[in-house]
């Protein structure tokens, strides 16, 4: 099974070209010698290619209009069927709910001003930030992903150029207006893992095409000036109208009888595998719970 890297390569930078899809692979940018999309549907897409392969495909430079896999005539590069949510689309499905960066390639097949004459370029990373079914010029069903480039969407936001994580490492949140970027963790994954992607406040599970859906929420936050930890002890499984409650502080959690004070009940949570701080819960009641 192959071992993918999500974010940049090392010695690899934008603009970098290449002579072929074998030049890619051992470059280690997209390892796929055939497929536009790398990756699986357990751990996401951490590269696309576009090489023209699609007649749906659109590139506006820092916005990409990708069409997803499958249904197309290898040949004539045209749709003879209807795509599904499986194999590579589902994969980018799962870039998109964990927030993971993805490599963009372009190659000289696609016709746009972005395009390399000859060969591929690495274009750097984009998050998936969209998806959603059309049909195509072709008259068929097929599966569209919006990719925003991340330097150009995320510094129109006015939040910066943060460092993009690799695959579960630890991240700081990025609170936008417009997208909430959420970043999988190691621990964040484990949290949502143990509770089955269940918030533990509502118990809802949100579920999109068969990919579960939670956020892990830091209950002493993380950076200044909380300084909060990435700890286990610190992260609750919770769904998004939850998470943004109790990081704005409209409830917060008893440090021991662990009811919700704010909005009533009780916090569901596994006394021995998931054992929470009591400091970091006390920290969170006298400074970010507004309702005391």
């Amino acid at each position: 099974m192959a071992n993918y890297t999500f974010g940049e390569i090392d010695n690899v930078k934008e603009g970098d070209s290449f002579s072929d899809r074998k030049a890619l692979r051992e470059a280690g940018i997209h390892l796929a010698l055939v497929a536009g999309i790398d990756g699986n549907q357990s751990v996401g897409a951490s590269s696309i290619v576009l090489n023209g392969g699609y007649v749906d495909d659109l590139d506006l430079g820092s916005e990409i209009i990708y069409t997803g896999q499958g249904g197309n005539d290898a040949n004539t590069k045209r749709q003879v069927a209807d795509q599904k949510w499986t194999l590579g689309n589902k994969a980018l499905l799962v870039s998109e709910m964990s927030g993971l960066p993805v490599r963009l390639t372009r190659g000289f097949n696609h016709k746009s001003e972005f395009s390399p004459k000859s060969g591929y370029v690495y274009g750097g990373l984009y998050r998936v930030t969209d998806h959603f079914e059309e049909k195509g010029k072709d008259g068929y069903t097929i599966c569209r992903f919006r990719l925003e480039k991340i330097n150009s969407f995320e510094n129109s936001l006015q939040i910066g150029k943060p460092a993009v994580p690799e695959l579960f490492t630890t991240s700081e949140r990025v609170a936008t207006t417009v997208l909430r970027i959420i970043r999988d963790t190691k621990l964040s994954k484990r949290v949502k893992e143990l509770y089955d992607y269940k918030c533990q406040v509502c118990g809802i599970q949100i579920s999109v095409k068969g990919i579960k859906y939670a956020e892990g929420a830091h209950i002493k936050p993380l950076g200044n000036p909380h300084k909060g930890e990435d700890k286990l002890g610190n992260l609750l499984c919770l769904c998004p109208n939850h998470h943004v409650m109790f990081d704005k502080g409209v409830f917060t959690i008893h440090p021991s009888e662990y009811s919700l004070i704010g909005i009533g009940g009780e916090l569901t949570f596994d006394h021995k595998k998931h054992v929470l701080d009591q400091e970091n819960l006390k920290y969170h009641q006298e400074h970010i719970f507004i309702n005391h």
